[in-house]
């Protein structure tokens, strides 16, 4: 079964942004001496600052565009190797 690059691009772009969210989620709940989200966040998202609006939407776009990076990379491979081995 070959699989369509614009609705799995779309899904891992929902699925990274959702994600992000419920980090800066967990980031604001849980005190930091407990995680250390916002320095990882900072490092995987480039100019990204934490607890600024700026740097929210940033993260938000981010996080889509990574997500929906991989599923353009991903499925060309799936679906070659798909018609190679599949059934």
């Amino acid at each position: 079964m070959l699989l369509k690059v614009t609705v799995v691009s779309w899904s891992l772009g929902i699925f990274a942004t959702f994600t992000y969210i419920l980090c800066v989620i967990y980031g604001l709940v849980v005190p930091q001496r407990l995680h250390g989200m916002a320095l990882f966040l900072e490092a995987v998202l480039p100019a990204f600052k934490w607890l600024t609006i700026g740097g929210f939407l940033l993260g938000l776009v981010e996080s889509f565009i990574y997500g929906a990076y991989i599923g353009i990379v991903f499925m060309p491979i799936y679906n070659f190797i798909s018609r190679r081995i599949g059934q």
